[in-house]
């Protein structure tokens, strides 16, 4: 069975491996062994910290195979972003110049740096090994937050955003970059990422320019990747505009992939999702596929499987074995989404 859990300390060589694994653009998962290990106690205090509201909490999940207790995969959300390091972004916008003597008109595209998704909820870290990338496994792991959104809708900034891997080549080499690094930075793009992912974004605040960059000034191959996905990230992509996520022009600062965003109640799953009662017993055979979780905070558990969902109840029967992992009783309550 494949259950997605907090991670815990014991999990710390596995989500070191899928650091390397997930290579570069994964910027949420650099190669450090002080960051990871400060990453999970991070964590592992956030799903038992008592809020008021969302701060700088961070949620991170693992897959688990519970036949071979090997973590194959994550996922992860943060609470509400900015808060504590500054969160950048580019905000696309246009200029108009217009001259009524010659009679000319030009609209130009811009890019500003901000801050605007500050406080927002963040999607993030979703990694699946390849061995496990069949069975809609990437799409339970993906999707199994919309659950976790749902529940603990209290404990996330009201905006969700997911920030899309953007045009990068095998080397980790961003057309986008290019002019960034020759005009401004002075390091090249896996450096800056590396840095970025570490926390240490002075050099952000320090080298990046401060006024609009015209787009049409940019060099062509840098300005044909701006709000474009790298090629593994489209079907993440997908997935998300099936939920309801937009880009409304941000993009980000390093590769130009698009930012998208989607209002927490109004995601698709968040909506969908259904509060079931929880029976024990032998579960009648059905077709039809479910991503479920309990609804607890620290000992959070959720996986996929067939149920027997009616509209006419609040009722679904678990078997003794899916029950005990997913860690509820009879009479104890479920989230359920349809797969």
């Amino acid at each position: 069975m494949l259950i997605i859990r907090p991670i815990r300390s014991s999990d710390y060589d596995a989500l070191y491996q899928i650091a390397i694994e997930s290579g570069h653009g994964f910027t949420s998962l650099p190669v450090n062994e002080e960051l990871l290990r400060n990453k999970i106690a991070r964590v592992e205090a956030s799903f038992v910290k008592e809020i008021e509201k969302p701060f700088d909490e961070g949620y991170l999940m693992v897959l688990e195979d519970t036949e071979t207790g090997e973590v194959v995969g994550t996922c992860g959300l943060e609470a509400a972003v900015g808060m504590v390091d500054a969160f950048y972004h580019y905000r696309l916008g246009t200029e108009v110049y217009y001259s009524e003597q010659i009679d000319v008109r030009n609209e130009v595209e811009t890019l500003t740096l901000c801050h605007d998704y500050t406080g927002a909820a963040e999607l993030c870290t979703l990694f699946l090994r390849d061995t496990y990338r069949k069975n809609n496994n990437g799409r339970m792991l993906s999707r199994s937050r919309f659950l976790f959104l749902a529940q603990h809708a209290e404990r996330f900034g009201e905006t969700v955003i997911a920030e899309m891997r953007g045009e990068s080549d095998a080397e980790g080499n961003s057309p986008f970059y290019g002019w960034l690094q020759k005009n401004f930075l002075g390091i090249d793009f896996v450096q800056a990422d590396y840095l970025s992912g570490l926390g240490q974004k002075a050099f952000m605040a320090e080298m990046m320019p401060k006024n609009s960059v015209y787009v049409c000034l940019l060099p062509e191959e840098a300005q044909k990747v701006i709000g474009e996905v790298h090629t593994n990230t489209r079907p993440a992509l997908n997935l998300l505009q099936a939920e309801g996520f937009r880009c409304r022009g941000y993009v980000d600062i390093f590769d130009g992939g698009p930012t998208v965003e989607c209002n927490l109640n109004d995601i698709r799953s968040v909506k969908e999702s259904r509060l079931l009662t929880v029976k024990v017993g032998e579960m009648p055979a059905s077709s039809c596929s479910f991503i479920i979780s309990n609804t607890l905070l620290a000992g959070y558990r959720a996986t996929s499987a067939n149920l027997m969902v009616s509209d006419e109840t609040d009722e679904v029967i678990l078997s003794p074995e899916l029950a005990g992992a997913l860690l509820v009783a009879e009479g104890e309550q479920i989230r359920v989404l349809a797969m």
